[in-house]
């Protein structure tokens, strides 16, 4: 079983070989230094990079459907008060005084 590495230590790692990358240090070199397999940093790279492109799309997604639901809620509120001022006028007009 695979040794769990806390989620700082992760952290790191992947900022340190984000940076290495651009610098033009191998990824092999940056495990070895952090006491990795080099197959894990590629995952852990690679795991973090879909999870933020995930979440930039989920975002978008949240903001469009955030929208939508707002719209729609105006419209039941005015079709509610539309049904309410109906109610109390028939009201007044079913039971005279």
């Amino acid at each position: 079983m695979p040794k769990r590495y806390p989620p700082e230590f992760r952290d790191d790692v992947i900022a340190v070989a984000r940076a290495a990358q651009k610098a033009g240090t191998p990824l092999t070199h940056v495990a070895a230094d952090f006491g990795i397999t080099s197959s894990c940093l590629r995952r852990w790279l690679r795991l973090e990079a879909g999870s933020a492109a995930s979440t930039a799309g989920d975002q978008a997604d949240l903001a469009a459907e955030n929208r939508q639901l707002k719209a729609q809620l105006r419209r039941v509120e005015q079709e509610r008060e539309i049904l309410r001022r109906a109610a109390a006028y028939f009201a007044k007009d079913v039971n005279p005084k």
